[in-house]
């Protein structure tokens, strides 16, 4: 053997004695988990203890740990153990495409734009060292677990609100038929992936993306195939294929996240919802009449049919949008295949009409009689120009006529009342009237602008917003004014401290109320005595005065809105509104239900009590009712109240025929 072939002879015996321990130099998983599959093993990190533990029983049956080595994913570590720390892992390495969809997302970009944390692969996939197929039940990305995966963030409020969104479309979803869905175990049903895509997630205003406006019929029909085609043929469908983005695509019937079934109330598409909330927003205004030409007030119309009126009750069988025009194959009429063109309105009609015939339907459906021009809505308008006028003089002939025997009949009631005594002076009567008047324009105009349908609308006349913000306040002032007069009464006039000594509570007054209502209720043999006023009075009075405070600080409050804004916070404002509110309801229902009672609902002081009007009020009433009050019924001169008739007072008629005159018996 020569000396070269020996050396390559040793050469060769060397490298194969070296090789075994370089190859066993790789580090094995059971190497790597002698140490990382220790549950104390961890480091520090920016002072703070950070876990490198790797379950060895859930890594070993993981997606990763059946197909790779700790090392194919650390290619850094080379020995074991190791002293350097291992480079981060880029999922990127294996799974190119994904990362690309990511990066082209919503997610990547805005991580890539703010500070504010944003979605990983770990924060969706989980843990590299645990992680499963989307077919295994535990994994995060199984079809079932996806809405908990989405909802670690967008259930997390601060998380959302940092990044500029919101927990509500999470809370929505999980309250939709497709969340309560999931939630029982339907495989089918869809979840956030279903409709925003896995990796590659894009804004609703990206083009590409599968919420984008134009796209959303297709995301939909792919588990709703036929509800597609059917869409796609109608109007609404043929639509939006042109690129009219003012046509509605299924989530503006639907909703986004909140979609529920047309059974449940509160559904935008159940029977009573559809013509109000969700078919209104485009067919009642003018924007579809000023861009394409449609008609207008197809809403309007309808509830004021009697179907329209029917299903304001609650009907739940009556006829609604959906039941002439379709759901989602809706055609305009003159489309042979529309369910309200000419040829099918009797079928149409017919379901739940049994027996319709050509002539039934072919009136017009939906009447606009102040506009329409065919024949019903002419004689329509006819008739109400006869009817309203008719209507008008009728009325005001009978309210005239009985004002007219009323007043007559008022009157002479007065003339025989007997002697009278002064219960409030002029002082006193002129203060209720501004009190009185001024309550009433506020009532008036404040519920108007509250309630701009209702009866007080048409009470304020219809008057513009200036006009009537500008009486609202004109009014509060008066009644402030009125207050403040009345303060100033009570406190530096003789009359006015009377007034107030006599008003101020006492113990009692309960008692007072709770005798009274015992022998009201036939309990109690004898009717207690009150002094010049009793608890009723009383009670109503503090509650005026406390009132007109409330209302008077809350109103000024929001008169000077900018000025109180400035000051405090902005929120004082909203509670100045509901305070002022909800005390002009409590006022005005105590006026109608407490006040008025006393003036012209009790049978006692029928028609009303004058006192408001003249300051008098019969002594035997006065006696009944104020037995206590010593003083006035001291000072009262027994006069006949004929000799205090006003001048212009019609005279007493004739006793009729056969009626005694005063002394005689009666036969």
């Amino acid at each position: 053997m020569t000396t070269a072939a020996a050396a390559r002879l040793g050469v060769g015996v060397l490298f194969l004695l070296w090789l075994p321990s370089a190859v066993a130099q790789k580090p094995s998983n059971d190497d790597c988990l002698a140490c990382h599959g220790d549950s104390s093993l961890s480091k520090e990190v920016e002072g703070k203890p950070v876990s490198l533990f790797v379950n060895p029983d859930k890594f070993t049956h993981s997606l990763h740990g059946g197909m790779f080595t700790c090392v194919d994913c650390h290619t850094d570590i080379k020995t074991s153990p190791h002293e350097n720390p291992p480079a981060k892992v880029s999922c990127a390495t294996c799974h190119s495409d994904a990362q690309a969809a990511y990066e082209r997302g919503f997610h990547a970009k805005a991580k890539a734009g703010g500070t504010a944390p944003r979605a990983v692969c770990t924060d969706c996939h989980g843990s590299p060292h645990e992680l499963l197929p989307a077919s295994d039940p535990q994994s995060r990305t199984n079809h079932a677990n996806i809405p908990a995966t989405c909802g670690t963030c967008h259930s997390q409020k601060f998380v959302m609100e940092a990044n500029g969104g919101s927990t509500q479309p999470f809370m929505a979803y999980q309250e939709s038929v497709h969340g309560r869905a999931v939630a029982h175990g339907v495989e089918k049903a869809a979840v956030c992936t279903d409709c925003h895509g896995a990796h590659e997630v894009l804004t609703a205003a990206d083009p590409k993306s599968p919420i984008f406006k134009f796209n959303v019929p297709q995301t939909c029909g792919r588990c709703h195939e036929a509800v597609q085609k059917e869409f796609q043929s109608s109007i609404h469908g043929q639509a939006i294929a042109q690129g009219q983005g003012q046509a509605p695509v299924c989530t503006d019937c639907h909703g986004i996240h909140a979609i529920k079934s047309h059974n449940d109330p509160s559904s935008p598409v159940a029977a009573q919802n559809l013509a109000q909330n969700t078919c209104a927003r485009c067919h009642e205004g003018v924007r579809l009449s000023q861009e394409f030409g449609f008609e207008g007030a197809r809403v309007s119309t309808y509830l004021a049919s009697y179907h329209g009126l029917a299903s304001k009750r609650g009907s739940a069988v009556v006829a609604n949008c959906a039941s002439c025009h379709g759901v989602h194959n809706i055609l305009p009429s003159s489309d042979p295949r529309s369910s309200i063109a000419p040829a099918n309105l009797v079928k149409t009609c017919g379901q739940c009409h049994r027996g319709v015939t050509e002539k039934f339907v072919a009136a017009k459906v939906h009447v606009n009689a102040p506009l329409s021009g065919d024949a019903g809505s002419i004689a329509v308008r006819w008739v109400r120009r006869l009817y309203v006028p008719l209507i008008l003089l009728v009325i005001g002939g009978m309210f005239v006529h009985n004002f007219i025997l009323w007043r007559f009949k008022a009157i002479r009631h007065r003339q025989h009342a007997g002697p009278r005594v002064t219960r409030m002076d002029r002082g006193q009567r002129t203060q209720h009237a501004v009190l009185f008047s001024s309550f009433f324009v506020l009532v008036i105009t404040g519920f108007a602008l509250k309630y701009p349908d209702s009866v007080f609308y048409y009470l304020s006349l219809g008057i513009n917003e200036n006009l009537r913000s500008l009486i609202h306040r004109l009014a509060g002032l008066a009644l402030i004014g009125a207050g403040a007069y009345h303060g100033f009464y009570i406190l530096f006039q003789g009359e006015g401290r009377r007034m107030l000594r006599d008003m101020w509570p006492s113990a009692t007054d309960l008692a007072g109320l709770w005798e009274n209502l015992q022998y009201h209720l036939g309990r109690a043999p004898q009717k207690p005595a009150f002094g010049r006023f009793n608890y009723a009075e009383k009670a109503e009075y503090w509650a005026l005065v406390w009132g007109t405070l409330v209302m008077a600080a809350t109103g000024i409050m929001l008169w000077a809105k900018v000025i109180v804004g400035n000051l405090m916070p902005r929120w004082w404002l909203d509670v100045a509104t509901a305070i002022h509110f909800y005390e002009a309801i409590l006022a005005t229902l105590a006026i109608l239900v407490w006040h008025f009672y006393q003036v012209f609902f009790d049978p006692d002081v029928y028609p009303m009590n004058w006192a408001w009007w003249d300051g008098k009020m019969p002594l035997h009433h006065y006696e009944e009712e104020h037995a206590l009050d010593s003083e006035t019924l001291q000072s009262v001169h027994r006069e006949p109240i004929a000799a205090e008739a006003p001048e212009n007072a019609p005279p007493a008629p004739p006793d009729p025929p056969g009626r005694p005159e005063s002394g005689e018996e009666k036969p």
